[in-house]
């Protein structure tokens, strides 16, 4: 499953101001969950790269 699909899924069970911790491997999902947080409005709190990795922590508005 796609990460934004994973993330969209986890982000329904989480309560308004809650934070969800993402982890991909999916150079894409750099610009993806940018995307998705805008258009969902929800807020990417932080971003990461590290050796293949792409961290997001997302707090649910």
């Amino acid at each position: 499953m796609p990460p934004i699909l994973r993330t969209k899924k986890a982000l329904t069970g989480l309560a308004k101001g809650d934070t969800l911790a993402v982890v991909s491997t999916d150079p894409g999902s750099l610009k993806d969950m940018q995307a998705f947080c805008k258009q969902t409005g929800n807020e990417l709190v932080a971003s990461s790269a590290n050796q293949g990795e792409f961290e997001f922590l997302i707090r649910k508005n």
